[in-house]
């Protein structure tokens, strides 16, 4: 819940924030772990409360700005697009026939939502009837079609994990269909990066200003390796089992060292 409390500048009151009973704006920091799914006012609340204690100059961990730039997948992918990482070409339109006018450019696409993680939602279209039947059911759901060209690859992907500017573990993940998430059956394995994938994942990152983050690259077989997700609320309970990495320790050792004085 939010409430006026103590001074701001000119005299004004500070807003307060309570979460099952604790004060939020007399924590040291904050570490933004989920934000539940809700109505589009309960959304707005919720990373507004984020906003109002970050703007309070308490630490909020990822920050709201770098929140809204992840649970968005248009915006993350313009701005990794601008700042010079490869992403797979994408159509975002309200239309159905817009829809269908880019599957007929693109050929073999991948339809997500705009919001949502871990596979859910996303589904691949690889004919024109498919495609009509897809984004004629979509239209009754979603009205934006998120429509991204297919990419050539061997199965596999990889899942970089990103905090405070550096690589803490990569793990490989791999799957017998399309979807290599964890969540939807896929298999992982640690891995080691080549020094250009760790700064793909590092650049990515940094675009969307996170402090800590999950990007996953893929590695086409034309030998790109394409951006195509960076979460900024990432989980990491399969990272860890293939890596033995403690990345909650790691999370938490760089936010205590936001908070101490250099």
């Amino acid at each position: 819940g939010g409430r006026g409390e103590g001074e701001g500048e000119g005299g004004g009151s500070r807003p307060g924030f309570t979460s099952r009973g604790v004060e939020l704006a007399r924590c040291d920091a904050v570490l933004t772990r989920i934000i539940p799914a809700g109505s589009l006012e309960q959304i707005i609340f919720r990373v507004d409360a984020l906003h109002a204690l970050e703007e309070q100059g308490i630490p909020v961990i990822n920050s709201p700005r770098t929140i809204e730039r992840t649970v968005d997948k248009l915006w993350t992918t313009a701005i990794l697009e601008q700042a010079g990482l490869a992403v797979p070409e994408t159509v975002v339109c309200e239309s159905p026939d817009d829809a269908m006018a880019a599957f007929r450019t693109l050929g073999d696409v991948i339809v997500k939502p705009l919001f949502g993680s871990m596979g859910l939602g996303m589904v691949r279209v690889t004919t024109e009837e498919m495609a009509f039947r897809v984004f004629r059911t979509l239209e009754t759901i979603r009205g934006v079609y998120y429509v991204q060209r297919a990419i050539e690859h061997d199965g596999c992907d990889l899942r970089v994990f990103v905090v405070g500017g550096r690589v803490v573990s990569a793990i490989e993940r791999s799957a017998a269909g399309w979807k290599t998430n964890l969540a939807r059956g896929g298999r992982a394995r640690g891995t080691t990066l080549s020094a250009a994938q760790a700064e793909l994942a590092l650049r990515a990152a940094r675009a969307v200003g996170a402090d800590y983050a999950g990007v996953d690259l893929l590695p086409a077989r034309d030998g790109t390796h394409y951006v195509v997700e960076v979460n900024g609320i990432p989980g990491w309970r399969g990272l860890q089992e293939a890596t033995s990495i403690d990345v909650a320790a790691t999370i938490v050792e760089h936010l205590l060292g936001r908070l101490t004085p250099p």
